[in-house]
């Protein structure tokens, strides 16, 4: 069901999420999107450029994170902009998990428009990973 746009106000919460990714993950990914950059899947060449060691794709955070806008709108097809500010990797371990953390608060409402401007913060291990990560949505 789609968020109606009179019962909305700036600072609300639209949700938050949790996502684990693993080193099976950016290989899902890598051959998903075509992007097989060894920093994505070898320790060594992670090193080798200055990287704490191998880290998810970019472009797999910034897609991971928008999904909590497209499932709060009700529809993907509703987030009619988005942009991100890559800050920092995320660096994902061998074994384990990347735990990246999702939350996503109204910051802008244009009635006129109407659209909602989404704000989310997007961390790993506490560290904002995303910066000035914003969705426009029109529900």
């Amino acid at each position: 069901m789609s968020p109606v746009l009179a019962d909305l106000e700036v600072g609300q919460l639209i949700g938050e999420r949790t996502v684990e990714l693993d080193r099976r993950a950016l290989v899902r990914y890598a051959g998903a999107s075509g992007d097989l950059n060894p920093i994505h899947w070898n320790e060594r060449v992670a090193a080798e450029v200055g990287l704490p060691g191998v880290i998810a794709h970019g472009m797999l955070t910034m897609g991971t994170a928008v999904g909590l806008v497209g499932d709060w709108a009700g529809d993907p097809g509703k987030v009619v902009d988005y942009g991100v500010r890559f800050t920092r990797p995320v660096p994902v371990p061998d074994p384990g998990v990347a735990t990246v953390e999702i939350s996503g608060v109204i910051g802008a409402i244009d009635a006129e428009q109407a659209t909602v401007r989404i704000d989310l913060t997007v961390t790993c291990d506490g560290t904002r990973v995303l910066g000035k990560a914003q969705a426009l949505v029109r529900p």
